[in-house]
């Protein structure tokens, strides 16, 4: 299950995702994390759906690992 995570169905809390944190768009550097919340509303956004990982951080998904890093 492996995704961009532009659609919001795609992303589900749980899922272990990348994210670009706001500080880390110009370089593009990613974090990993299990999503805790959705935090985008509209069914798809073309910089990738925001989400708070389950340690607090925020930033629009990049790649969608998969399900607690089983790919």
């Amino acid at each position: 299950m492996a995704g961009n995570g532009n659609l919001r169905s795609d992303v589900k809390p749980g899922l272990e995702v990348d994210i670009v944190l706001k500080q880390d768009q110009r370089t593009g550097k990613r974090t990993r994390g299990i999503v805790k919340d959705l935090l985008t509303n509209s069914p798809q956004h073309t910089h990738g759906i925001k989400v708070r990982l389950q340690d607090g951080q925020v930033g629009r998904v990049q790649h969608i690992i998969g399900a607690g890093g089983a790919e």
